[in-house]
């Protein structure tokens, strides 16, 4: 069949030409595949937004929220498997060329694509492995934070400051403290073949934290540890009694023998002053309000015991000898007189 001389759509051997060049791979029976390609892909997308809908009304807003993401990662999944196939299906009709147009496609973007393979190939370790989900906080790829989203190729982070004593790593943050900067951050998820996945919340909820104060030598120490020990235990006595149970169930499947969930003070001798350590279980979250309350109980105590804090003082011991010597002239400038 010919349309003027422009268009020849030749049905013997069902081609396709335009100005007497024939399109190559463009021919009726593409066509009709790429239209049902399309409606086969809005027919996935209606499915996959009403599963959505579904999972939303069933969970609700005041269900946890990892089973809302389970939910979303499952119907993710499920759709992309069933549009995979679906598309297969529609342009291979004969496995045996589906296969080996598979794998020369596989082989290409192996090639060239090597990260995006890697961080797809984490995404799938991730969800079958124990090294974090949405809601865990973490440290991986150098940001510290809570998981707020899992993707395939990246995970989404809400990062959080650094102590004092990882100010200097990088990137720098302003914030002094493990809490959210406000900062959303995605990190690839090829990152787990590289370097370490910090956890602080998914086998044990807790963290050992610790605060130091430095006392002179003459000072009361034996007070002033009752003290830290009595501030520690007022503010971690809830936390200590649940604790416990986790603490028991991560001995008992790691064979790892943990120290208890009660606070204790630790002396360290230092040139100027006695260091007293107070080391303390507290959940991971929520730990500088907790030294916060700990700090001002601990400040007041000191004051009312006459307790002062140290720092740093040096003491003269010696001075050397020390001459002077005037030098007068007897004859006055030149010019002047001296009478």
């Amino acid at each position: 069949m010919t349309v003027g001389a422009v268009l020849d759509l030749t049905e013997g051997v069902r081609r396709v030409e335009v100005f007497g060049i024939r399109l190559v791979g463009v021919t009726a029976e593409n066509g009709q595949k790429l239209l049902l390609t399309a409606a086969f892909v809005a027919v996935v997308w209606v499915l996959r937004r009403a599963l959505s809908a579904l999972a939303r009304a069933a969970l609700g807003p005041g269900r946890d929220e990892r089973a809302r993401f389970w939910a979303r990662q499952t119907i993710n999944l499920s759709t992309t498997v069933i549009l995979i196939l679906g598309v297969l299906s529609v342009w291979f009709d004969d496995p045996t060329r589906a296969a080996t147009a598979l794998g020369l496609v596989t082989a290409g973007l192996a090639f060239a694509l090597q990260r995006v393979v890697t961080a797809v190939a984490g995404y799938f370790v991730i969800l079958r492995g124990s090294n974090f989900t949405v809601g865990d906080r973490i440290t991986m790829g150098g940001v510290r934070g809570d998981v707020i989203n899992l993707g395939l190729i990246q995970t989404t982070i809400m990062e959080m400051g650094q102590p004092p004593a990882a100010q200097g790593a990088d990137p720098a943050v302003w914030v002094r403290s493990r809490q959210h900067t406000g900062r959303v951050v995605t990190v690839t998820n090829d990152k787990i073949f590289d370097e370490p996945i910090y956890n602080y919340t998914r086998e044990f909820p807790y963290i050992w934290e610790e605060l130091s104060l430095p006392i002179p030598y003459a000072a009361d120490r034996d007070r002033a540890e009752r003290i830290l020990l009595a501030a520690a235990q007022r503010h971690t006595a809830e936390i200590q009694e649940a604790s416990r149970g986790a603490l028991a169930a991560v001995g008992a499947r790691y064979a790892v023998r943990l120290p208890g969930a009660e606070p204790r003070v630790y002396y360290r001798l230092t040139d100027n002053w006695l260091e007293l350590t107070v080391r303390f279980v507290t959940e991971a979250r929520g730990a500088r309000d907790v030294k916060d309350m700990m700090g001002r109980q601990i400040l007041a105590a000191l004051d009312e015991a006459g307790i002062g804090l140290a720092s740093a003082t040096f003491e003269i011991v010696g001075l050397p000898e020390l001459r002077v010597r005037v030098e007068s002239s007897v004859d006055g400038p030149p010019g002047r007189d001296q009478g």
